[in-house]
């Protein structure tokens, strides 16, 4: 029987190309990727999570809404991915060696009949700066992509707004570095003893039922890597409905 030699090189260009069609490359992960409509003002969109304007929560333009995989629920909320689209799989549309950072601002409905948001489809439809960072412009409305999630790198510190009314209150929390995605929030007035867990009433908004009105607050935030920080007294007694308060802190 002859035996075949197959060249160092080639054979590890073979396994590279299946290791990208097959899910993963180099802590790289195999997903596809649309872009908002050209009507569609990602400025101003908050969708899922519920960030009243992607500039003012700290995200600028480049976002995307994601597939129900990476959502999580709501959890995925200000996680940040590098994206860059998938050249060897589409040369003609992917521009090469093209990466761009984006922030989970929306969330990406499944239709439950194939559709690319469906799950277990890893899916990001990007905003259209975002989106021809790495692609080109054409007829081509969806791309293989390779993402993984990095840290998040903000200016200036977290910041807190205050979205509820009477004695509920609600917090939209924005603008978060690290890993981005908030696990669990504690909240504690300036009359109260100890700190009262919030739960995530949507998206980036957490709410407590207790009545902190004219006390400053303070808050405690843990991430989905486990990193926590305080932000002691963010929050005047002065604060009334409709403000956003900036930290003076932030996850590294």
């Amino acid at each position: 029987m002859a035996t075949v030699t197959v060249p160092s090189t080639a054979l590890c260009l073979f396994f590279l190309f299946v290791g990208v069609v097959n899910g993963q490359s180099n802590g790289w992960f195999n997903g596809h990727a649309t872009f908002y409509g050209a009507a569609q003002n990602p400025t101003t969109l908050g969708g899922a999570c519920g960030y009243d304007n992607t500039f003012h929560a700290g995200f600028g333009v480049n976002t995307a809404a994601v597939s129900g995989a990476l959502f999580r629920m709501g959890e995925a909320c200000g996680a940040c991915y590098q994206v860059k689209c998938n050249y060897l799989l589409d040369p003609k549309w992917c521009l090469r060696r093209a990466v761009v950072t984006i922030t989970t601002t929306n969330f990406c409905p499944p239709n439950n009949q194939g559709g690319w948001c469906d799950i277990p489809r890893q899916h990001f439809d990007m905003s259209m700066p975002a989106f021809f960072r790495i692609a080109r412009r054409g007829d081509e409305g969806i791309v293989p992509i390779l993402y993984r999630r990095v840290s998040c790198k903000r200016r200036g510190g977290v910041r807190f707004t205050l979205t509820g009314q009477s004695s509920f209150s609600m917090v939209m929390i924005s603008n978060v570095g690290g890993s981005g995605d908030i696990k669990a929030v504690l909240i504690k007035g300036s009359k109260t003893r100890a700190w009262l867990p919030m739960r995530r009433n949507w998206g980036a908004n957490w709410q407590s039922s207790t009545d902190l009105r004219s006390q400053s607050m303070s808050f405690k935030l843990t991430l989905v890597d486990g990193k926590t920080l305080e932000f002691s007294n963010v929050v005047p007694s002065t604060w009334s409905f409709g403000q956003t308060f900036a930290s003076q802190h932030q996850f590294s």
